[in-house]
């Protein structure tokens, strides 16, 4: 038996309203599942944002918030939440450093009236709209508390003090263009892969993940076997096999190639 973890945005499928997804790739996962393979999700999505549309797909469990949720057979297994004075102390470190938030919980999205509105944010927030989300949570909510966050910056943002604020208690990766994702130290993407190797008892020489940015390198890590799709430009050079891009069928043809149908 193998398993393959598989990225959401780029990989799956389009980062796009349309969500665009080639015909070949539910193909593959059906495939592979007939031959008795298990395939998960492995995101840096919450929970709250895995619609219908991957759900369809008949994966055997998600790995959701970067390592901080992880579920099988529509059964939790794992949740790391942050404290609430933890998350508190970030609003407030957000605010005074002039970044843009949006905090993410298994449950919900929040955004931060009082924190600067950066346009990838307002962005976000039309997006989660459109696909008919709550985008009215807010840090001033009672039960307000996220597990992961993301940020838009520019020039007028202090990143030095950001970073260090940050640095006792989330890793900071950086999506480029002015974007970050923060993940609490103790969580990975590559932390969720190994809990769900132990939990299948198979060994990463079995684990196979397939990504396209930069924030799948964790996953990357924690795989016997990396692939790139091609789309994946700057991943690439840290992948064991690069397969083609979404749009010309990727993910079955990497599936194809290591024998998962």
């Amino acid at each position: 038996m193998k398993i393959m973890f598989f990225d959401i945005d780029g990989t799956l499928m389009e980062d796009s309203s349309s969500h665009y997804m080639p015909e070949s790739t539910p193909l593959a996962l059906q495939k592979a599942r007939r031959a008795g393979h298990l395939l998960y999700v492995n995101t840096g999505r919450p929970l709250c944002n895995v619609d219908e549309d991957v759900r369809c797909l008949g994966f055997d469990g998600y790995i959701c918030g970067c390592g901080t949720y992880i579920e099988c057979d529509g059964k939790e297994l794992f949740y790391y939440p942050n404290p609430k004075t933890l998350c508190m102390e970030m609003v407030q470190l957000i605010r005074e450093t002039g970044c843009s938030p949006l905090f993410e919980h298994r449950d919900a999205f929040f955004f931060d009236p009082q924190a600067r509105e950066l346009p990838f944010i307002t962005m976000l927030r039309q997006t989660f709209r459109m696909q008919e989300k709550n985008i009215w949570r807010s840090t001033d909510d009672p039960d307000f508390r996220f597990d992961k966050f993301v940020i838009a910056y520019d020039g007028q943002s202090d990143m030095d003090t950001f970073r260090k604020g940050i640095a006792p208690h989330f890793t900071f990766i950086d999506r480029g263009e002015g974007f970050a994702e923060l993940v609490p130290a103790a969580c990975s993407k590559k932390t969720g892969m190994d809990f769900v190797l132990q939990y299948h008892h198979l060994d990463k020489a079995d684990a196979y993940a397939i990504g396209d940015s930069l924030n799948d390198l964790p996953m990357f890590e924690g795989a016997g076997t990396s692939i790139a799709m091609g789309n994946g430009e700057k991943l690439i050079p840290y992948a064991d096999y690069v397969t083609a891009d979404l749009w010309h069928d990727g993910v079955y043809q990497a599936m194809e190639y290591f024998g998962f149908f």
